[in-house]
């Protein structure tokens, strides 16, 4: 599916805990030191065997303790890079979503999220989650439309992007090619579908002021539904947001939107219009925030 308008084709992390060692668990080793080869009481100048293999295990355990602590040492969770060199990496070095110390953004319910932080990791936020709201039902009524064209945008662009945005899903002819009536609504009996998916979102170019943010993500589109004659299909695209610092958020002032990259298609059956339709009403979609 196409963000911000134009064409439309008839077409997350969870983080599993790693249990923690057993609490309380108290093991005692007793180390008896053999003879000496002459068979009387004084003790061998040798060390026993099975105290040379307790000090073997105790030197091995503080070395893996020490390697895992230094690979899991970089904040920014990322892909080989540390944070002093994070700006001249960004468009080349991808950057796994990790926890940031910030605070979440804030998302009050029906509203849009915002509130991103002030750095790489918040314009990447709200990128991935501006991807989301522009590719969303919501996009198709006039009225929920202009509030995220409002949350969206930067106050300086809002008014040209709101005429853009009506010329095209306010168009009879565009909204017949996708199964909807005037109004953007669905035929009875089918469940209109327009979900946009984020996989990844990687830093272009970012400054105090400004920040260019590429999001790769997936989309869903189409009319779930018996006698649907534009079922469900799945497209990729990487779009590239332009943003602005403005009024302590990130604003989008532009973007270009290319296809792919497209993975090859799993061999799987097609899912039922019932499936599909309860799929999309009983999953809800996610706020991404770093």
């Amino acid at each position: 599916m196409n963000i911000g308008g134009g064409e439309y084709d008839a077409r997350t992390r969870t983080s599993e805990g790693v249990p923690g060692a057993r609490d309380g668990a108290r093991t005692t080793t007793r180390t008896r030191l053999p003879g000496g080869d002459s068979g009387g009481n004084r003790p061998s100048n040798r060390p026993g065997r099975s105290l040379v293999t307790v000090v073997a295990v105790v030197v091995l355990l503080i070395a893996a303790i020490a390697f895992a602590n230094r690979g899991g040492g970089d904040e920014g969770g990322g892909g080989g890079g540390t944070a002093s060199d994070s700006k001249n990496d960004a468009a080349t070095d991808a950057r796994p979503t990790a926890p940031s110390g910030e605070k979440p953004v804030k998302n009050s319910p029906g509203a849009l999220a915002s509130g991103f932080a002030h750095d790489e990791q918040g314009a990447q936020s709200a990128a991935a989650n501006y991807a989301v709201a522009l590719g969303g039902e919501d996009m198709f009524s006039s009225a929920s439309r202009d509030k995220i064209v409002d949350s969206v945008y930067a106050p300086r662009v809002t008014d040209a992007r709101k005429v853009d945005f009506d010329k095209t899903y306010g168009d009879p002819e565009f909204l017949q090619k996708v199964g909807l009536d005037k109004a953007g609504k669905a035929p009875e009996d089918t469940t209109f579908v327009a979900r946009t998916t984020p996989v990844g979102a990687k830093v272009i170019d970012f400054s105090d002021k400004k920040a260019r943010v590429a999001v790769w993500y997936s989309g869903l589109f189409g009319l779930a539904g018996k006698d649907s004659k534009r079922p469900v299909t799945e497209s990729w695209y990487t779009t590239t947001f332009e943003m602005s610092w403005v009024k302590d958020d990130w604003k989008v002032t532009d973007f270009k939107q290319k296809d792919g990259p497209t993975p090859i298609g799993k061999d799987q059956a097609a899912s039922s219009a019932d499936e599909m339709a309860d799929a999309v009403k009983g999953f809800g979609g996610f706020t991404y925030a770093r």
